[in-house]
């Protein structure tokens, strides 16, 4: 019987959007399972075969935990704000919000036609007032707890698009999207002040289930250390303080480096007797982003400062100081000490300037022969006056103590993690609800006021200053100040496409509340998120962002727990057919319609799950896909052969509970490609040995998370009752998962000669005797002598026989 697939899953497709079918309930007695997936940025592009892989792994996770009994919250939506939307309107003239209402409807027509069981009753968007007055609502909570705050700071600057790019949007000195020039200019920023959670973020990993390569992304990038501040005096009378892990070494710091943006630059640059030397070097580090500046590989440059030097605390020593852009000024207290001997950066900066280099750990300075650096983080130090004869460990606690007691330093623990920058100076984003009064500084807008909403303007340009588009719209900006009722003017940046995504997981949970960002009973209930599925590209920035989001929830009373999430999984890329990751440019896109449309949407969510380990890259095969077809065709052709029966039969029952079992543990465990293999097996039983109703019944259970179309026509097609999705999930029983017989493989001198089927507690001795007895191997047998005889117990016999 021919599957038209078309015709089925458009007719499924509408009866579950029509009829809500996979809407939460709002009943919170009921056990609940929140799934999550990141939501995407709806670009014009729509989807490409990449993206649906997350969004399929987890919806067979939502539906069998339907089939389980609980209420599932699978829900999706928009984070629709942002530059790439707005960089289209200019282009093209169109509103940004005419694009992202155009980009959304394309969007959700390929993911509905897919057949996610999203519950499209609690879709968002970022864009929307009603979404981005909460967004706002946040950041004024922040604002009043002393965690936003605007400051001065050096930003990557695009002279083509106007714009501030992060450190990733700059390659090799240039714009990614334009490839025009980016400069480091001064720029006013928000800042968020997400260090004070540094520690919290960091501890609080013991206590959720995330994958290891996850936790350790997030720790990695919060870089959390413990150290030394050490205050190293100059012959001008500043104190240079800089963080170092490894105060033991002290005695071996030969030179300073300062970031090329340090303070006391300008401090002493009529003392700088090289001034025009270090200016142009400035103006070189000024071109590049921070990412570039301190690779590690990349080639050492400096300049020293003549006109002062660096005074080491420990031995009182003058010492030289460098710039170099390799120090951020933004990192630290962007100064370093220096101990060349035992650090490689270090070691070939001073090789480089003909500075000394100092052994003070015993056995681990670079080697001169072959010029390696070794490590020294054990050890014995030496050259170090009263450290030297102590390991490292000791001595680490001993020059503490000792600049402790001196005042010339302390103990200090430090973060790798930045400041969050929370502005941008473009018009796409929500606004900041903060005006600028003369007379009482930055002011928050009362609540009441919120959504502060974006004005309806006709271009979008950046400005020249670096300004917001907003900047040029004086009827919107200049207002009343809300302390003192003087005249004020409205913050112009907007905030960044982070700060949507920060807590939608939280929307989600109660969309249409228009009183509070989230009911007390809501958040009881759904939080936290049971399991979140993402790239591993959004491990660090968002998903410590979210996380710091809702531990400050958590603290102000918002939400019940300080973990958003209490599970956190990654999918590895989906890559073109030639093994590289798909891109427009390389011309290896495939794109989700066209599959769908040849082969179907149940095929093309089986194949996804199909192609391999579900968090390794696999590469895309369109011939491999056809094997998925045809499974879908092989099953459906199995309602041909069905036969009535109310329970397994004795030759299917223990294939049967296996496949439960292997189908249950591997959708709990990511591995839907196992799974799928596990049902063609049983597949391809049944359709040889025969299949009864109730054997066809739960295979089509079992099937339907990853088919969902099919086995919803199988099901109203058999008369099972309602629908699949309305079952409940099969059990097994574990004694039945265990094989009554099994199959032997016999040799003779090994060579396969014939197959025979025996129980499996049958002894070793009677399993011989029955494969001699076999008709085919008594014969060939037949007048030899048998040398030898070896059982493999449950797999093979082998006769050695002359």
């Amino acid at each position: 019987m021919e599957y038209n697939f078309k015709q089925i899953e458009s007719k499924w497709q509408n009866v579950w959007y029509t009829q809500n079918t996979f809407a939460a309930k709002q009943d919170f007695s009921l056990p609940k399972y929140y799934c999550l997936v990141e939501f995407p940025y709806p670009s014009g592009q729509g989807l490409h075969v990449g993206h649906p892989r997350s969004y399929t792994a987890l919806d067979i996770v939502a539906r069998k935990k339907r089939l389980e009994g609980y209420n599932v919250l699978y829900p999706m939506g928009w984070d629709a704000f942002g530059l790439p939307t707005e960089n289209f309107a200019i282009k093209n003239h169109i509103h940004p919000a005419e694009v992202t209402k155009n980009n959304v409807a394309h969007f959700k027509q390929q993911l509905q036609s897919l057949g996610f069981s999203f519950d499209w009753t609690r879709e968002i968007n970022t864009t929307d007032p009603s979404y981005y007055k909460w967004t706002q609502w946040i950041f004024l909570q922040l604002f009043k707890k002393g965690l936003a705050y605007k400051k001065e700071m050096a930003v990557n600057w695009c002279t083509s698009c106007k714009c501030v790019l992060a450190n990733e949007e700059v390659v090799n000195g240039v714009c990614e999207r334009c490839g025009s020039e980016v400069i480091r200019k001064k720029q006013s920023q928000w800042m968020l002040k997400i260090t004070e959670y540094a520690d919290r973020l960091v501890k609080d990993l013991d206590d959720v289930d995330f994958i290891d390569r996850v936790k350790t992304q997030q720790r990695n990038w919060i870089g959390r250390s413990t150290g030394a501040e050490v205050d190293f005096g100059t012959t001008l009378g500043d104190t240079l303080t800089v963080y170092t892990t490894r105060p033991d070494t002290l005695f071996g710091a030969t030179y300073m480096v300062i970031s090329p943006e340090h303070p006391y630059i300008e401090k002493w640059a009529d003392k700088l007797t090289n001034l025009d030397e270090v200016r142009k070097y400035q103006d070189e580090a000024a071109h590049k982003s921070d990412f570039e500046r301190t690779e590690l590989n990349k080639d050492k440059t400096g300049v020293r400062l003549q006109g002062v030097m660096g005074i080491n605390p420990v031995n009182n020593k003058e010492i030289p100081i460098f710039i170099s852009d390799y120090v951020l000024v933004s990192y630290g207290t962007g100064a370093i000490m220096a101990v060349p001997a035992h650090d490689t950066r270090d070691w070939e900066f001073a090789k480089k300037f003909d500075l000394p280099i100092i052994e003070v750990v015993a056995g681990s300075k670079v080697g001169v022969e072959n010029e390696a650096f070794t490590d020294c983080a054990t050890g014995v130090m030496t050259n170090s006056d009263f450290l030297t004869g102590m390991s490292v460990e000791e001595a680490k606690k001993a020059i503490t103590e000792w600049l402790t007691k001196e005042g010339k330093g302390h103990q200090k623990v430090n973060f790798k993690l930045r400041d969050w920058v929370f502005s941008r100076q473009r018009y796409w984003g929500e606004p900041i609800p903060i005006v600028k009064c003369e007379k009482c500084g930055y002011v928050p807008l009362d609540e009441s006021q919120l959504p502060l909403t974006l004005p309806n303007v006709e271009s979008y340009e950046p400005t020249d200053t670096g300004e917001s588009p907003l900047a040029k719209m004086t009827d919107w900006v200049n207002t009343t100040c809300p302390c003192c009722g003087g005249p004020a003017k409205r913050e112009t940046d907007t905030m960044p496409q982070w700060a949507g995504s920060s807590w939608y997981f939280l929307r989600y949970c109660d969309p249409h509340n228009d009183k509070e960002l989230i009911s007390k009973e809501a958040a009881e209930y759904w939080t936290p998120v049971d399991w979140y599925n993402g790239g591993m590209e959004h491990t660090t920035l968002h998903l410590l962002y979210s996380r710091f989001w809702h531990k400050f929830l958590y603290d102000i009373g918002v939400v019940p727990t300080s973990e958003p999430y209490q599970k956190r999984t990654s999918h590895g890329m989906i890559l073109g057919e030639n093994g590289e990751k798909m891109s427009k440019s390389r011309g290896n896109v495939v794109n989700p319609d066209e599959i769908v449309d040849t082969y179907g949407a149940d095929t093309m969510r089986l194949y996804e799950m199909f192609i391999g380990d579900f968090e390794k890259a696999a590469p895309w095969n369109s011939d491999s896909i056809k094997g998925c077809k045809r499974f879908i065709e092989k099953y459906w052709n199995l309602q041909e052969k069905v036969v009535d029966g109310d329970e397994y039969t004795p030759q299917m029952e223990a294939l049967m509970h296996k496949t439960i079992k292997k189908v249950t543990y591997d959708i709990d465990n990511l591995k839907a490609n196992t799974a799928i293999a596990a049902m063609m097996t049983l597949v391809n039983e049944l359709s040889a040995k025969g299949c009864n109703k109730e054997e066809l019944k739960t295979l089509t259970i079992l099937l339907n998370p990853f088919a969902p179309h099919v086995t919803e026509e199988m099901w109203d097609v058999m008369n099972f009752g309602g629908m699949v999705n309305q079952a409940k999930w099969p059990e097994y029983d574990e004694e039945k998962t265990k094989e009554n017989d099994v199959e032997i493989v016999i040799q003779i001198m090994g060579k396969v000669r014939a197959k025979i089927t025996v129980p499996v507690d049958m002894t070793k001795d009677d399993v011989l005797a029955t494969a001699k007895a076999e008709p085919k191997i008594a014969e060939l047998l037949d007048g030899k002598e048998i040398k030898k005889e070896v059982y493999v117990p449950g797999k093979l016999v082998n006769f050695v026989a002359l």
